[in-house]
C-alpha cells in the first residue's frame, strides 16, 4: 500500500493510500501530442501496461492531454523520451492501482485538503479538494495553480478532473513538467537530462519514500518502471533509486 505523502510546499501532491514485449509501436492511434507526431506509447503498449485500468482513463484522454505539454516524451532523442514516458506511466501506475482509481480511497483525509490561510479560500468546499487523476491531484491551492496553468477553473470545479479524461492527465503532466516536489527539479527535466528514474521518485514522494524510507514503496515503483521500459523497447538506465 502506498503511503499518503505530507505536503511540504504549495506544489505538493497527494497520494491515495493505495496500491495497485513487445518493439516500440510506430505510431498511435485516438489522437496525438502537439504536431501531429505519434505519441511514443502505443494503445496495444498502455492496454498492455494497465489490463485492468478503470475505463475511465482512455488512451485517447491521455493522447489528447499531450497537447497541453508537448516537450513531454518528445525531448531528447528517442531513447529518452521513451524512457520519460515509462517513468510517468510507472509512477501513475504506481499512485492509481494501475489506473485504476480516479479518486483518493480514503474519505476520512477529503477534510485535510482545504488550505484556509489561502486568500481565495475553498470555494467548492472544504471537503472537495482530495486527490483525483493519474498523479492524485489534491489541495485547494494546488487545484488553483494547476487550473491557472491549464486556463480551467479547477479551482471552483475540482470535480471536473474526475469527470474529464483529457483535463485528469492535464493535471498529471501539469505536476510532471511544471512541479519540483519534494525534489530539485521536476521530473521532465530528471528524465531529459539523464538524473534517472530516482530523482522522479524524489520529486513526486521523495518525503516519505527517498532516504531509506519505505523501501517496498520506492521498488514498486522502480519495478514499474523497469517493466514499462522493456515494453517501450528500451533499458531503463542508471540511478533509478532515490
Amino acid at each position: 500500500m502506498s503511503v499518503r505523502r505530507v505536503p511540504a510546499a504549495m506544489t505538493s501532491v497527494a497520494l491515495t493510500g493505495m496500491l495497485a514485449l513487445s518493439a516500440p509501436a510506430a505510431a498511435a492511434t485516438g489522437g496525438g501530442p502537439a504536431g501531429g507526431a505519434a505519441f511514443v506509447v502505443g494503445q496495444a503498449q498502455f492496454d498492455a501496461m494497465f489490463p485492468g485500468r478503470n475505463p475511465f482513463y482512455t488512451y485517447k484522454g491521455l493522447t489528447d492531454a499531450l497537447r497541453a505539454y508537448p516537450g513531454f516524451a518528445r525531448t531528447g532523442g528517442e531513447v529518452t523520451g521513451r524512457r520519460e514516458a515509462a517513468a510517468f506511466l510507472a509512477n501513475v501506475g504506481h499512485e492509481t492501482g494501475g489506473l485504476r482509481y480516479v479518486v483518493e480511497q480514503n474519505k476520512a483525509n477529503y477534510g485535510h485538503y482545504c488550505d484556509r490561510t489561502r486568500p481565495y479560500g475553498c470555494p467548492a468546499g472544504a471537503n472537495a479538494y482530495y486527490g483525483r487523476g493519474p498523479l492524485q491531484l489534491s489541495w485547494n491551492f494546488n487545484y488553483k495553480a494547476a487550473g491557472d496553468a491549464l486556463h480551467l477553473d479547477l479551482l471552483h470545479d475540482p470535480y471536473r478532473v474526475e469527470r474529464d479524461a483529457a483535463v485528469s492527465w492535464q493535471t498529471g503532466l501539469w505536476f510532471w513538467n511544471t512541479q519540483k516536489g519534494a525534489g530539485t527539479m521536476t521530473s521532465h527535466e530528471a528524465m531529459v537530462s539523464n538524473e534517472g528514474f530516482g530523482a522522479t521518485i524524489r520529486s513526486i514522494n521523495g518525503d516519505l519514500e527517498c532516504d531509506g524510507k519505505n523501501p517496498d514503496q520506492r521498488q514498486d515503483r522502480i519495478n514499474l518502471y523497469q517493466r514499462f521500459a522493456g515494453i517501450l523497447g528500451v533499458s531503463a538506465g542508471g540511478n533509478l533509486s532515490c
